[in-house]
């Protein structure tokens, strides 16, 4: 354990996720107590290894229900909101989860005394979206500001790592397709990826610094590419050729309109239109109140030295065979 933390006691709100395991990770690292909420506790108690024994406890808490929260941040002198969905079903909405549920958190860590309120939002995020991912991000950091003075939040271009749902999920479709692959408005889109650790190791740091407080910080790794490339880099990593075949944004929304309900569909009509947005961090002028990962004493890992450990798996010859051509 790096810090004296063992009498602090961190809420962390939907922390059984593909990040929140790495946040409650570091968590952990630093010696902090960690309370954990998930609607279903019981299909994340192979989170506890994380910690000491009796460091992590899970608790049920659905966002959505006020009284559950209240009970969860009770105590607590740190909270982190995690709690967000790329796609809506099963009663769970943007509208309750990114931007009810934010404000929800945020009221209940006043109340409670919290010292620190860390909202985990979204590059992109926006009030005036036209995405409702994004403009429901964007109400709910407006919400937690509302509610809580001095609230960090944390804006995380496409997080990636081993089980991340971007590299893998490309990395699958091109394993079982065989024909061209769709460049949906010419693949121009920018990214810039981020690795789960260092968007952990940026949380952890965040709250060693009290300077952070109030701040905004967009969490972006250490180069920027189009969907093309990112593509690209895919198909050479799993040996798996593809040709790219350009196709404009509205056979993607008619894709999406006819197909984006169904639960196994890649893309929904609301992730068409997000699509379209480049998601990196700020420059230039529209930059000079947003923090990035250097502020917070991260050096940010590449997709390079960190993807191909985990997409070999989608290779045909498998992860010690010879690179083809070798």
């Amino acid at each position: 354990m790096g810090r004296n933390n063992e009498e602090t006691l961190v809420t962390v709100i939907g922390g059984t996720g593909f990040l929140g395991r790495q946040i409650v990770r570091s968590l952990a690292k630093d010696g902090y107590r960690i309370r954990v909420t998930s609607r279903k506790p019981t299909r994340a108690y192979d989170m506890m290894p994380l910690g000491t024994v009796g460091q992590i406890a899970l608790v049920k808490a659905d966002i959505r229900n006020e009284a559950e929260i209240a009970a969860a941040v009770a105590g607590a002198k740190i909270v982190v909101n995690l709690v967000g969905i790329l796609r809506e079903g099963g009663g769970r909405t943007f509208e309750d989860l990114h931007a009810g549920g934010a404000g929800s958190v945020a009221r209940a860590a006043a109340k409670a005394g919290a010292e620190r309120l860390i909202q985990i939002s979204a590059i992109g995020a926006d009030p005036n979206a036209r995405s409702n991912y994004a403009r429901t991000k964007g109400e709910g950091e407006a919400q937690a500001r509302e509610a809580f003075a001095g609230a960090t939040i944390m804006r995380p271009s496409i997080v990636f790592g081993p089980g991340d749902g971007f590299f893998n999920m490309f990395a699958g479709i091109m394993r079982v397709s065989k024909l061209a692959f769709p460049l949906f408005g010419g693949g121009k889109t920018k990214f810039q990826p981020v690795f789960v650790s260092d968007v952990a190791d940026a949380v952890a740091n965040a709250l060693t610094d009290t300077r952070t407080k109030g701040r905004t910080y967009e969490l972006g790794g250490p180069a920027v590419y189009s969907l093309k490339e990112l593509l690209a880099f895919i198909s050479a990593t799993i040996e798996r050729k593809r040709a790219f075949l350009p196709i404009p944004f509205f056979m993607l929304d008619i894709f999406a309109a006819l197909f984006g309900w169904l639960p196994f569909s890649p893309i929904t009509r609301d992730q068409a239109r997000l699509l379209r947005k480049d998601n990196v961090v700020k420059v230039g002028t529209d930059a000079a109140s947003v923090g990035t990962l250097a502020d917070l004493g991260v050096n940010p890992a590449s997709v390079e030295a960190i993807v191909p450990s985990y997409l070999y798996a989608y290779r045909a010859t498998g992860q010690y065979a010879e690179p083809r051509g070798a």
